[in-house]
């Protein structure tokens, strides 16, 4: 009986591990428009103030964006968890967003839709310098390790906290790149919050993983860069707030 256990156990055991390597997360995403406004130095006292009641009831009745997350060891596909309204939310038309990775071969294809245009993203991947400090919290029931980075372009300090018991480098956003998967992202010090709220371990089928055919302008990781940090410069000159709404993503 014991040899019968200690052989269930070798079997089990392996079972379990690729349960652990392959499934989809759910995250809520919110934006803290009050303090992302009040950030921006290029805004007048008058215009943050009208900013800030336009984004007000919008604010009080925000239950947050619900995204998802398909992994795999070599793989993610990062989007929208539905295309329907958010339960409590606005009704809008959501913007094309849509980012896949993969890790065996080096690759990445974003497909983003901004100010009207859609753009896919075809490039390597590119993580940025991670930092991983010896803090820990539970996030969806995991414990997490706490590593941060610097946003080179939209200036913004990025901490993600990331289970290590998860051991595959995909994350929410255009994040990844940790030994383990990124649960939560904080942006900017509580700005904008990417939160898991469940991880769900499963076989997942080609379709989990697969990015809809679609039309688009095709740039590289440069090009993209260069176009958000030309938004940004712009609405600076022009003392408009350049995110949201169909702008720049925070």
């Amino acid at each position: 009986m014991k040899k019968l256990l200690i052989i269930l156990g070798l079997l089990i055991g392996p079972v379990a591990m690729a349960q652990k390597t392959d499934g989809v997360v759910t995250y809520v995403r919110k934006e803290h428009w009050f303090k992302i406004i009040n950030r921006l130095p290029f805004l007048s006292q008058e215009q943050k103030d009208r900013e800030s009641q336009t984004f007000k009831n919008f604010e009080e009745n925000d239950k947050g964006i619900k995204m998802k997350l398909a992994f795999s060891p070599n793989e993610s596909l990062y989007t929208y968890f539905s295309d329907e309204p958010e339960e409590g939310g606005y009704s809008w038309r959501k913007s094309e967003f849509l980012l896949y990775r993969n890790f065996e071969k080096d690759k990445k294809t974003d497909i983003i839709e901004m100010l009207g245009k859609t753009y896919i993203i075809d490039d390597s991947l590119h993580a940025p310098v991670w930092k991983i400090g010896n803090q820990i919290k539970d996030v969806a029931g995991y414990i997490c390790m706490k590593a941060e980075t610097q946003d080179p372009i939209k200036k913004q300090k990025i901490t993600a906290w990331f289970a290590q018991d998860i051991p595959v480098p995909a994350g929410p956003e255009r994040l990844n790149g940790l030994p383990g998967l990124i649960l939560e992202l904080d942006i900017n010090d509580g700005d904008a919050v990417i939160e898991a709220t469940n991880v769900t371990f499963k076989p997942l089928t080609p379709d989990d993983l697969k990015l809809p055919k679609q039309k688009g302008k095709k740039i590289t990781d440069a090009d993209y860069d260069a176009l958000i940090k030309q938004r940004i410069e712009e609405n600076i000159t022009a003392h408009r707030n350049p995110y949201g709404w169909g702008g720049v993503r925070y």
